[in-house]
């Protein structure tokens, strides 16, 4: 007589082990649309299918983490998924990404907006002449947000009280900053695709890229104080040697007298 064997119970089966994506939504914080997004893009990795069930597990809860963090960093979605598909092929090593993106993170300048009161406000640009305060926030220097005042950049605002001293107006002082903010923009985009067509030929060596960037810092710097103060030198000298700079001062004078 042949023994049938007994069906199986729940209590005989495996333990189930991982989460849900329900589960894996409120053990992070994130939604359950965003964890499918995040697979859609490459940036998480695919479940492990059990049946009709699909299980997450601690890796996918340090991945989320991970993202989380990078996003705080300012990096979009598809940047993310590109980042951790080279981690996983061994191209790349987490610590040091972001030992180097830390580095890039950090401001070259140590100038860095600031809000102030009315009375901090007179005391950063050293001035309490009447009308200040409405000329600062005309040339756009500073915003008033309430009973203060954001000043966006504390070392522009100094730049432009030291010029309207020597007789620029502020507002011709923040149009000239604007004019230096677009070139230098242009000229900053030409210089990164001059150095990232360099390293993708294998013309330029990165392999230490926070030596290379701490060194940039302080080169690029100096060096757009060099070429910026040879280029105005030149063209003053020019202006003055064509005899415009004569000119001028004459129509200047006779403006003021009328």
């Amino acid at each position: 007589m042949t023994t049938l064997p007994m069906p199986l119970t729940d209590a005989d089966l495996p333990p189930v082990t991982g989460y849900t994506i329900d589960e894996l939504a409120a053990k992070t914080r994130v939604p359950s649309r965003t964890i499918r997004f995040y697979q859609s893009k490459g940036a998480l990795q695919a479940p492990e299918i059990r049946g009709r069930v699909a299980y997450y597990g601690d890796a996918h809860v340090e991945r989320l983490e991970l993202i989380a963090k990078l996003h705080d960093r300012g990096l979009r979605i598809d940047a993310i998924g590109d980042l951790v598909k080279r981690i996983e092929r061994g191209e790349l090593d987490l610590a040091e990404w972001l030992g180097v993106e830390a580095e890039m993170q950090t401001p070259w300048a140590s100038d860095q907006p600031r809000t102030v009161t009315e009375g901090e406000l007179y005391d950063l640009a050293g001035s309490r002449r009447p009308g200040l305060l409405a000329d600062l926030a005309r040339a756009k220097l500073v915003e008033r947000r309430g009973e203060v005042y954001l000043v966006a950049s504390p070392a522009l605002l100094a730049m432009a009280m030291k010029l309207e001293a020597a007789g620029v107006d502020l507002e011709t002082a923040s149009e000239a900053s604007a004019v230096l903010r677009k070139h230098l923009g242009r000229a900053v985009g030409d210089l990164i695709e001059l150095f990232t067509g360099r390293v993708k030929d294998g013309g330029l060596d990165v392999s230490d890229s926070g030596k290379l960037f701490e060194t940039l810092r302080g080169a690029g710097t100096e060096a757009v104080r060099i070429l910026f103060a040879r280029a105005m030198e030149k063209s003053l000298r020019d202006l003055i040697a064509s005899g415009k700079m004569a000119s001028l001062s004459a129509q200047a004078k006779r403006k003021r007298k009328k």
